[in-house]
């Protein structure tokens, strides 16, 4: 019995070994990954740099250089008594703030929103997958749980967390968590649950392996890859579902630059000076874009059935 458990795990880890050396040749030849790869690191770039690349300090304001359009120049006077030139290359909102720069640091919100919610998700998500996956007393009780919460949409289940709380940082990343951990609990346990049948795990059963071993040497790594694909996602939907709390006035506070609020308060003279939610409106759907094709290019190479199509 022993020697059938070492055989099976050896052709499982060579297999593993074959198939992500195969992932990484077709990583680099897929254009979903390339192409959101690189949109996306430039927008870490930006995110990165933003206090060398930004013109101004985001919140500052100038009451006489409101509302300009995209391009427009100002001339204005340097402590040592000359003149220099003020380019605002996304324009100006309506307090004079140069939205250029505060497009900049609002990436660093969307950014830190998205990868923050990605990983707590996950983490959350694969422990309580994992135990009620494998665990068949304790998986009915889970996953009525899990299902009551995604029976509340995911949005109004966010805006009434952050409006019975302090607005902030954390308590947007709470109200996002919640409606994305059940998400990542169904996928974990749904792997976990074809996992704990194939002839090695039972093998290591009958050989008296501890549960907790069995999971981490036996069952977590065949989770690892579409948890990645899922974290894509979720990282995904968490930048959109900030903006959009930004957007309604629940999310960050007004005074933090981010692209939701920076869109809000431009809403009221949309008509007149569209750059106000034109500029940060593309960063948000160029991000977003950027992330679900990077999910999508992993899920396609890490799939075996679709890695032998391509």
């Amino acid at each position: 019995m022993k020697a059938v458990a070492d055989r099976a795990l050896a052709i499982d880890f060579g297999s593993a070994a074959t198939a992500h050396g195969g992932v990484a040749r077709g990583l680099a030849r897929h254009r979903s990954v390339t192409i959101g790869g690189a949109i996306l690191a430039l927008v870490v770039v930006v995110a990165v740099l933003a206090p060398w690349l930004g013109t101004r300090d985001p919140a500052q304001i100038d009451p006489g250089f409101r509302n300009r359009r995209p391009g427009a120049e100002r001339v204005v006077p340097s402590a040592d008594g000359s003149e220099t030139k003020r380019t605002s290359w996304m324009g100006t909102d309506s307090l004079g703030r140069d939205v250029y720069s505060r497009v900049l640091y609002g990436a660093r919100v969307s950014l830190i929103v998205g990868v923050t919610v990605a990983l707590i998700s996950a983490a959350i998500g694969l422990t309580i997958g994992l135990l009620a996956g494998y665990l068949r007393w304790l998986d009915g009780v889970v996953m009525r749980v899990m299902d009551g919460l995604m029976s509340i949409p995911a949005i109004l289940l966010a805006i009434g967390l952050v409006s019975v709380s302090r607005a902030g940082l954390r308590t947007v990343v709470l109200a996002i968590v919640i409606p994305e951990v059940p998400r990542v609990v169904r996928l974990v346990r749904s792997v976990v649950l074809s996992i704990r049948e194939e002839p090695y795990v039972e093998a290591a059963v009958a050989l008296g392996a501890r549960t907790p071993m069995l999971l981490v040497r036996h069952v977590l790594p065949n989770t690892v890859a579409p948890l990645i694909v899922q974290a894509t996602f979720v990282c995904a939907s968490a930048i959109l579902v900030e903006a959009i709390l930004s957007f309604l006035g629940v999310g960050i506070p007004p005074e933090t630059p981010t692209w939701g609020n920076i869109m809000a308060e431009g809403r009221a003279l949309f008509r007149v000076f569209p750059h106000n939610i034109l500029f940060p409106g593309v960063f948000l759907a160029a991000t977003v874009l950027a992330v679900n094709m990077l999910g999508d290019g992993l899920r396609d190479m890490l799939d075996p059935r679709v890695r032998q199509r391509l």
